[in-house]
């Protein structure tokens, strides 16, 4: 090989390798190094990532269903799906379809019902009330009767008295006669005086002696009057009393036939309060303001069973939340107050999770509530309200629509994160400082 194609063979050789130019490629490397060292000691929010929907945080402002209360078929409807409704709205007329609820007039005659029986109980009361007249009626009757009897027994008493005067004065007599005509009996056997004197002396004694038999005779009498007076007042009070005890018992019946017909009202009344209350629930009213979605029986005759599910309402309340459902490793990080991180579906945004204060499109809300059952899927439930002091939710946003939440813990070194991660370690544990706990501070 000449001189000349040799010379021609290393220009070619330095041409291809560069080995005569100098190489930036390893000062490049040393800085990326250099950089990525200074990344792993950068600050990292440690936080807790999860998937939520949008809901209402009070409870009555949240979806709920129109249930029939009563069976019914379907009569007219008042909206369609879709439509804006105000709370007290009528929403559904239902026709009644139970035999015992048919008649036009019942609530009508249900209250005539009310109506007779309560005269009914007002006659028997009248009945009562004129039972206590009658008993005092007879109760005065009775003093009467016993009165006049009692004085009957005191004239029985006195004629005894009397008569028994005059039955001694009669055996007196009698005494005196039979006395006079025994010695008048001697002296005429001794023939001291004639026998006319005898026969006057024993007419005498036979006039002494009638009179001794008739005071016997008018005392016997006298006693069995007093007798008599006495079996009258005992008659006359068991008569009366009988004739009071009758009408106690028809007072006492008229009073428990006005205890029957009060319960008799009340019933009536219950039921007439019962279908009063049952013709309300032929139209089913909007309980509060909100959107008729998910019509489920729409045809006009159609049967609508008792407790069944008609439509549904999605209030248009403004007390709107965020739920989300927490891992149960994580749970014991999350706290009341505590702040989240939140994007909507619908709404941009540029997410770092480790730097929030270099993404955008982000939203603020608190923990409000953290349910302490785990669900059936492992998870926690909790509740985070907005935070309008940061920035406004959007105005159009929509129950259900879905969200995408970051907890904000504590802030560590990115080697730290990094090493936590591989291992599989969770977030350092961190209390978020709640507004209660800066007031506390602040007073200390």
């Amino acid at each position: 090989m000449n001189t000349d194609e040799n010379i021609k063979k290393w220009k070619s050789y330095n041409h291809i390798y560069f080995l005569q130019q100098k190489n930036s490629l390893r000062y490049l490397f040393i800085f990326l190094l250099i950089g990525f060292i200074v990344l792993l000691f950068s600050p990292w929010t440690q936080n807790i990532s999860s998937k939520g929907y949008v809901t209402a945080f009070n409870i009555n402002e949240r979806t709920q269903q129109l249930n029939a209360i009563i069976s019914g078929s379907i009569d007219k409807w008042y909206i369609k799906e879709g439509d804006f409704v105000k709370k007290g709205d009528t929403i559904l007329k239902l026709n009644e379809i139970k035999p015992e609820y048919l008649d036009m007039d019942l609530l009508s005659r249900t209250q005539e019902q009310v109506q007779a029986k309560s005269d009914a109980a007002v006659n028997y009361t009248d009945k009562a009330t004129t039972a206590n007249v009658q008993v005092l009626a007879l109760q005065k009757a009775l003093d009467f009767k016993l009165e006049q009897i009692s004085n009957k027994i005191e004239q029985a008493l006195r004629y005894i008295e009397i008569d028994n005067a005059n039955l001694q004065a009669a055996k007196n007599d009698f005494e005196i006669a039979q006395l006079q005509y025994d010695r008048q009996r001697k002296l005429f056997d001794e023939g001291l005086v004639s026998k006319t004197q005898l026969e006057q002396r024993n007419q005498t004694l036979q006039n002494a002696t009638a009179k001794l038999t008739a005071a016997n005779q008018k005392l016997a009498n006298s006693k069995q009057d007093l007798v008599i007076a006495k079996l009258e007042k005992s008659g006359t009070e068991q008569d009366y009393y009988d004739k009071i005890a009758k009408v106690n018992g028809e007072k006492f019946q008229s009073l428990s036939n006005v205890s029957t017909a009060q319960g008799d009202i009340a019933k009536l009344k219950n039921q007439y309060t019962n279908y009063q209350k049952r013709a309300e629930f032929y139209y089913i009213i909007a309980p509060q303001d909100g959107q008729i979605i998910k019509v489920k029986n729409a045809g006009v005759g159609e049967i609508i069973k008792e407790s069944e599910m008609v439509a549904e309402v999605v209030p248009t309340s403004t007390s709107r939340s965020v739920e989300m459902f927490i891992k149960a490793v994580d749970i014991p990080l999350v706290s009341i107050g505590q702040k989240v991180s939140l994007t909507f579906d619908g709404f941009p945004a540029i997410v770092f999770s480790g730097w929030p204060n270099a993404s955008f499109g982000f939203f603020r809300g608190n923990v409000a509530a953290i349910e302490t059952a785990i669900n059936k899927d492992g998870y926690f439930r909790i509740l985070i309200r907005e935070d309008a002091s940061y920035k406004v939710w959007p105005t159009n946003l929509k129950y259900g629509s879905g969200a995408n939440g970051i907890a904000l813990l504590k802030t560590v070194p990115i080697y730290y994160e990094v090493w936590r991660k591989v291992n599989g370690f969770p977030p350092d544990y961190y209390k978020a400082s709640t507004q209660s706990d800066s007031k506390n501070s602040d007073k200390k």
